[in-house]
């Protein structure tokens, strides 16, 4: 058999690394992040318990990667999806329900996620926390904002807030009174984007298969470098 050419190699890198995020999403919602561990972590994702800290500083940076990807499909998804629209405002109003959709149905993950941004580095600076930064700006810049720079980080703070009270435990916001407030703040009409009531007159249900919010693309053939379905 002739050795794996480098883009082979690369692409099975990858998907080994977004297996991680996958698993750790999963975990950490399912049990907390205090009961997760890195080998926990691999396991679910069927990889080498060393191979983590090739991709990861930590625990806290991988699940951190791994919430920024959830993110960012789920807004890429909401965004585009069918009926596709250049409409700005309709644009923001499915931002806004995409990520409080994110912190009802997943309260034990976004609020693991709100207490990682709190610690003193903030931020991990990863490709995922990029993407999201990536759509929430072309969601501002499509909505007609004079200064993308001082609109997306308003964007970002108000979402965060809203996020932070919906997972307060005991105490949390219903996403009702957080979507008037968010939507009258961006004079946004409430039929737009998927209103709670509409939602739940369609009877839709919390996602438990995460995968294609993880998925790379077909498994790269091992000899030739091509990927087969």
């Amino acid at each position: 058999m002739s050795p794996r050419s480098a883009s082979v190699n690369e692409e099975l890198r990858r998907r080994s690394r977004e297996r991680l995020l996958q698993a750790a999403v999963e975990l950490v919602g399912e049990h907390g992040y205090e009961a997760t561990t890195l080998g926990d972590i691999a396991d679910r994702a069927g990889s080498a318990r060393g191979l983590v800290s090739y991709y990861f500083p930590g625990k806290r940076q991988l699940v951190q990667s791994a919430v920024h990807r959830l993110m960012h499909r789920t807004l890429e998804e909401a965004v585009e999806r069918e009926p596709r629209t250049e409409d700005g405002r309709e644009r923001m109003a499915r931002a806004i329900d995409a990520i409080l959709r994110l912190a009802r149905d997943r309260p034990v993950l976004m609020r693991q996620h709100m207490a990682g941004l709190l610690q003193a580095e903030g931020f991990v600076q990863c490709p995922e926390q990029q993407r999201l930064a990536e759509v929430l700006r072309d969601v501002v810049a499509r909505n007609g904002a004079q200064d993308v720079d001082v609109d997306y980080p308003l964007l970002r703070s108000l979402l965060m807030g809203a996020v932070y009270a919906m997972v307060l435990p005991n105490v949390p916001m219903p996403i009702t009174t957080l979507r008037a407030e968010l939507f009258e703040r961006y004079r946004l009409d409430w039929e737009m984007g998927v209103p709670p009531d509409a939602e739940a007159a369609s009877g839709a249900t919390c996602e438990t298969d995460l995968s294609r919010f993880f998925a790379t693309g077909e498994e790269p053939g091992p000899e030739t470098g091509q990927r087969r379905a």
